[in-house]
C-alpha cells in the first residue's frame, strides 16, 4: 500500500472540498472495496477522505423511506420499520456478505462504488429510487451508468438514498460460494400504482431492467406470469463461474424466486 494524505471531514462540504483539492483522492465509507484494492497495489489514490466523520447514517420511514449513505447493510437489514415498509430491501441487505462485511460496509459506499455484482443496485432500480447527493438528486435509472461506472460528477459524494414504497417487494439471488456476491441478482417490485419492475444484477456489466418481465408482472404479478419469458445471453457474463447461458437461464430463476418472495 503507497502512501496517502488522509481527511476526516466533519461535512460534506469539507469532503467535497478534500475531494477538490487532492490530486486523485477517494472517498472511504465502509472501505470493503477500497481498502483491498490499496492493500493490492490496485488502487493507490494520493488522498483518502474518509466519510464517518459525517456521521450520515439512519433510516427514516414516511410517505418514502430514505436511507442516509452512511447506513451500514446490518443496520438496513435490522431496521423493524423498514421490514414493514420494504420487507425486500431489507432481506437484501442481510444477504450481503458476511456479518463483518454487513457490519462495516455502507449503502451508500456500495451504490457510489456500482460493483456490477452488488446487490443494492438493483434494489434501487428496482424499486425506483431517488439517489441524493451533495449537489442533487438522480433518478436510479440514470444514475447507474455501467460497470464501476455512475453519473457522479468529480467530487460529488452521495448523502442518502429515497425509495417509494411499493405493494410488494422481493429479492432472490444465486450467490458466489465464496464472495457471496450476486452472479445473478433479482430485484422485483409492485408499485404502488401496480406496475411492475425487475433490476438484475450480477449477470452483466452492470444492472439492468428486463422490460418484457414488467409487462408480465404489471398485468399478474405472479411468478408463472414469466414462464415463456428469457433474457438473450449474447450481452451477459461469461467466466469461470458460470456461462452467459447458465446466467441468463438464472435470471428466470431468480426473477420467478423474487416474486414468491415478495411481500
Amino acid at each position: 500500500m503507497e502512501n496517502f494524505n488522509y481527511h476526516r471531514p466533519a461535512s460534506v462540504a469539507d469532503a467535497v472540498n478534500a475531494m477538490k483539492s487532492a490530486s486523485d483522492g477517494k472517498y472511504l465509507s465502509g472501505g470493503q472495496t477500497l481498502i483491498p484494492t490499496m492493500k493490492q497495489g490496485l488502487a493507490s489514490p494520493s488522498d483518502i477522505v474518509d466519510l464517518g466523520g459525517l456521521k450520515n447514517a439512519g433510516v427514516s420511514v414516511g410517505a418514502t423511506v430514505v436511507i442516509k449513505a452512511g447506513t451500514t447493510h446490518a443496520e438496513v437489514a435490522g431496521n423493524a420499520d423498514l421490514k414493514k415498509a420494504i420487507p425486500g430491501l431489507a432481506a437484501l441487505a442481510g444477504g450481503i456478505g458476511d456479518p463483518q462485511v454487513r457490519h462495516k460496509g455502507t449503502i451508500g459506499g456500495s451504490v457510489a462504488n456500482n460493483d456490477p455484482a452488488a446487490d443494492y443496485p438493483s434494489a434501487c432500480m428496482g424499486l425506483g429510487a431517488t439517489i441524493h447527493t451533495s449537489s442533487r438528486k438522480i433518478a436510479a435509472d440514470d444514475f447507474f451508468t455501467g460497470m464501476f461506472s455512475t453519473a457522479l460528477e468529480e467530487g460529488e459524494v452521495v448523502t442518502a438514498i429515497e425509495f417509494p414504497i411499493p405493494k410488494k417487494s422481493g429479492y432472490a439471488k444465486f450467490p458466489n460460494p465464496a464472495s457471496l456476491y450476486a452472479m445473478v441478482g433479482v430485484f422485483a417490485a409492485q408499485g404502488a400504482d401496480g406496475s411492475a419492475r425487475v433490476a438484475v444484477t450480477g449477470a452483466g456489466s452492470g444492472v439492468f431492467r428486463v422490460p418484457a418481465m414488467e409487462a408480465a408482472l404489471s398485468k399478474d404479478f405472479s411468478a408463472g406470469a414469466l414462464n415463456g419469458i428469457s433474457v438473450p445471453s449474447k450481452d451477459l457474463n461469461n467466466d469461470l463461474h458460470a456461462s452467459a447461458e447458465y446466467r441468463a437461464h438464472l435470471i428466470t430463476v431468480m426473477a420467478k424466486r423474487a416474486v414468491e418472495k415478495a411481500k
